[in-house]
């Protein structure tokens, strides 16, 4: 998985302009999908970045173009709290925009993350296996974010599901008062067609940096996300560019 190009990056002023330019880049996917097979599977992830492009999803004209009749939506890891709760990501997308659509049950494929770790885990990949078959889940896009520390899903730096070959989905058990969570697991998410880091904030630049310029030499787990055979972009806002070179200046 050594990269041979350089990667995608695309610097935006700001986030809205960077959110705005990630919706019309969704849509595009979930066209496309959709003509070439027939429905369109999106991954999201959660934190504050992608709050304001879920915003844009409720509203037009991206909620009308949406083909949302044939949008599957899964999450990429999941805090192991109610749906209720103010850092689960499944509830922050519903808050966004999932409750004002109407998207069937069979549609939305969220992790339970209230059942506790090992068993929401087990369950999702059940989950997953389900929709895809035996074969290693293949998303058509999967949404992601970085830590300041270089994490990506709740695959943090060092951490043993780092190396996790045979799982799709793992229990991420922490200390409090850190929250427990799941993951989906970094063969997963290096076999979507489309991957794409949403990354805004100064205090992401040194990682960034190192990541898209140095070829990641500290191993950061966001600079192993390196699709085998789909597409990796970066769209990131001028802060957390700050430190990349010209190359990539905006």
């Amino acid at each position: 998985m050594n990269r041979v190009e350089p990667p995608d990056v695309k610097v935006f002023e700001d986030m809205n302009a960077l959110s705005l330019a990630a919706a019309d880049r969704v849509i595009a996917s979930a066209l496309e999908s959709v003509e070439a097979r027939g429905r369109f599977t999106l991954a999201l992830s959660g934190g504050s970045t992608p709050q304001e492009l879920f915003s844009l999803f409720a509203s037009d004209p991206w909620r009308t173009s949406m083909p949302w009749s044939k949008t599957h939506l899964f999450w990429v890891d999941e805090r192991c709290v109610p749906p209720d709760h103010l850092e689960n990501n499944y509830g922050l997308a519903s808050h966004a925009f999932l409750a004002g659509l109407s998207l069937s049950p069979t549609q939305v494929h969220r992790i339970r993350g209230e059942d506790g770790p090992d068993r929401a885990a087990a369950a999702y990949e059940q989950e997953l296996e389900s929709f895809f078959g035996g074969a290693l889940p293949q998303f058509d896009m999967v949404l992601l974010g970085m830590g300041k520390d270089g994490h990506t899903a709740s695959l943090f730096p060092g951490a043993s599901t780092l190396r996790e070959r045979k799982h799709r989905v793992l229990p991420v058990p922490l200390e409090p008062p850190r929250l427990s969570r799941v993951t989906l697991t970094l063969p997963v998410l290096c076999n979507a067609r489309h991957s794409i880091f949403l990354v805004s904030g100064r205090s992401k630049a040194a990682a960034l940096h190192e990541i898209v310029e140095d070829g990641n030499p500290q191993g950061y787990p966001a600079g192993l996300v390196q699709p085998e055979n789909g597409k990796l972009s970066w769209m990131v806002d001028r802060d957390a560019a700050s430190l990349i070179g010209k190359f990539f200046a905006p």
